[in-house]
């Protein structure tokens, strides 16, 4: 999986598929437009994998969560800006949403805050879903086409490798912006988190993150997971390097160099240069093999293979993942 079934014990965060962060992508935009397409993906509702039961499957959006994409544009792991989305309870199989991008202390903070760049955004449930205008930006939630692509049982079955894609034909929520890149930042530089926040007793907790794809799910133990996923990158260093190196040891990789390897991917934001090339890990392309090179950064290269192609129902334009199966 890429950050699917987050919580530990192959759950759910909450046990609600809806707070279930999957994937974030940061790649250009179309054309030469002086832009960036940021995607999160939420919600794995008909993955076919096997959640830990009991729990909660609806292809809607939590009406009490706080869907969040983090940008930190000077280098100090917190967020510069940011933008929120929260949603109204479905009725009559209708769905609402309010867009917001916050910048400076705005964005820091966990109630969704800054300027509204979109109300009364409509969340899409079929093919006939389009893009809307929010200000400079453009916006589209609603269901689609997952693009995550991995043979999950042969990695969660000692990488014998089934040659079948887990996702294939499977849905998700996507949330997906079309940003000028003058809103992320001044310099070319960027690093990205998402987040997924649920209000409880009138409070908004932390159940999901990542920058990074297929990072908690595979390195975390079961028992670490639910903290990993209420923390925050500008405290990954000091909890996580010395354990993971410490796991990565005892996936082959010398002393020497399991430091250096767990450093990679802390702190667990996604890094993007906008004057490179994207490919991960400099931000993260639709068709980018994560889940191979997943697999052999956890094997110190033992692995290499079981790579299945990504899927073939992407679109060029604007929101890029292809219409939803169902």
């Amino acid at each position: 999986m890429s950050n699917h079934f987050s919580a530990a014990y192959l759950r759910f965060p909450g046990n609600d598929a809806r707070l279930d962060l999957t994937d974030l992508y940061a790649f250009p935009a179309s054309g030469d437009t002086g832009g960036t397409v940021l995607i999160i993906d939420v919600n794995p509702f008909t993955t076919g994998l096997s959640a830990t039961p009991p729990f909660l499957m609806s292809p809607e959006l939590h009406p009490d969560a706080v869907y969040r994409i983090n940008i930190d544009n000077d280098g100090d792991n917190e967020a510069d800006a940011a933008f929120s989305f929260v949603f109204t309870p479905a009725n009559g199989g209708r769905q609402t949403g309010t867009a917001y991008y916050a910048t400076g202390a705005d964005a820091r903070s966990a109630e969704p805050a800054g300027e509204v760049l979109a109300s009364g955004l409509p969340v899409g449930f079929d093919a006939s879903a389009q893009p809307v205008r929010a200000g400079r930006c453009r916006l589209f939630t609603g269901v689609r086409s997952e693009p995550f692509f991995a043979d999950a049982e042969g990695a969660l079955h000692g990488f014998e490798w089934t040659g079948e894609d887990a996702f294939a034909g499977k849905d998700v929520q996507c949330i997906a912006l079309e940003v000028p890149d003058d809103m992320l930042g001044p310099e070319p530089v960027i690093h990205l988190w998402a987040t997924v926040s649920v209000r409880r007793a009138g409070a908004l907790v932390q159940v999901d993150r990542g920058g990074h794809p297929t990072i908690n799910p595979f390195i975390n133990p079961e028992y670490a997971k639910d903290a990993y996923n209420a923390g925050r990158p500008a405290d990954d260093v000091a909890t996580y390097l010395a354990p993971w190196s410490k796991i990565l040891e005892g996936n082959g990789y010398p002393p020497a160099e399991a430091g250096a390897a767990a450093a990679t991917v802390l702190p667990d934001v996604l890094s993007y240069d906008r004057g490179r090339p994207a490919a991960y890990p400099n931000g993260r392309g639709l068709t980018d093999d994560v889940f191979t090179a997943r697999m052999a950064f956890l094997t110190n290269g033992k692995v290499t293979e079981g790579g299945v192609p990504p899927h073939d129902d992407l679109l060029p334009e604007f929101p890029h993942l292809g219409p939803p199966h169902r």
